[in-house]
């Protein structure tokens, strides 16, 4: 049985919540599915309305989305005005290709840095295709400070090649290093479609090396949903549904709670061929 969305998350009882000077940030991965016209009634302009109300419904954070093709990117910006988009264009580093974005809500937080790199042997060069992958791929990145705090923070986002198992696995080694190089020892959160689940060797790869990214999905025992994240629109067969989306985090990262979210079965009500997938941060 498919399971539907729930609504908000419950807050922490009174008598546990954190001191002030605590951060919380409900943080998600989102695959959005790009403009596809193939997809008929699945296609972006009957979903676009429902994804923003549904971000603004969550009252999410910070959102690491992949697929985001220009037209998209600008009919989000449109959809939720309270939020900042950071990211270029895949093929040209400009607008042209996949965007894996970030977006997150600029009152509550600013921007000290940003860019994006190639996830290739040439970081730099835009459009450059790594190792043994099939597609050009990218990974967005953010040092965040919270305004109301002053805590500095680094978000990653990526879309992970869904052919190349060296690319994969080298990927997640460069990203490692771009953390180390970035931030050093403070927070951050890597959040993303990897296409591989948590068998896979660029799992494995990220999660066992010496500078440690732990998946919130297995850190707390506070879940809600179904298991997996890529449906096909509901198509896939239930017994082959993985998840593939993650959102990492660095040890000084406490996981309050997750949430993978799907929406019932309607002929325009999916929100996308993957379930948008939530974490409850506390830095």
């Amino acid at each position: 049985m498919l399971m539907a969305c729930s609504g908000k998350k419950t807050q922490q009882p009174a008598e546990t919540a954190q001191p002030a000077s605590s951060l919380q940030i409900e943080w998600a991965t989102f695959n959005i599915r790009l403009d596809n016209p193939g997809d008929s009634l699945n296609n972006w302009q009957y979903r676009k309305d429902t994804v923003c109300k549904y971000i603004l419904a969550k009252k999410l954070d910070i959102i690491g989305m992949q697929e985001v093709l220009h037209n998209q990117l600008e009919d989000l910006k449109a959809g939720l005005p309270n939020y900042a988009a950071i990211g270029v264009g895949r093929e040209d580093g400009k607008e042209k290709g996949e965007y894996s974005p970030l977006f997150y809500r600029s009152d509550k937080y600013e921007v000290l840095e940003s860019n994006t790199f190639w996830l290739s042997q040439y970081p730099d060069s835009a459009g450059f295709i790594g190792w043994d992958g099939a597609c050009t791929r990218i990974a967005t990145w953010a040092k965040f400070k919270d305004k109301a705090t002053g805590k500095i923070f680094m978000g990653v986002n990526t879309h992970f090649d869904h052919v190349g198992v060296e690319a994969r696995r080298e990927s997640a080694l460069l990203i490692i290093k771009k953390i180390k190089e970035i931030v050093g020892d403070q927070p951050a959160v890597v959040t993303g479609d990897f296409n591989v689940n948590d068998q896979s060797e660029a799992y494995q790869t990220i999660t066992t090396n010496e500078f440690v990214l732990k998946d919130a999905y297995k850190m707390t025992d506070q879940k809600t949903g179904p298991n997996y994240t890529f449906h096909d629109f509901g198509r896939y067969p239930m017994d082959k549904r993985e998840k593939i989306d993650f959102i990492f985090v660095t040890p000084q990262i406490k996981v309050l709670n997750t949430e993978i979210c799907q929406n019932p079965e309607t002929k325009t009500g999916y929100l996308s061929d993957h379930n948008p997938h939530m974490a409850l941060l506390e830095f």
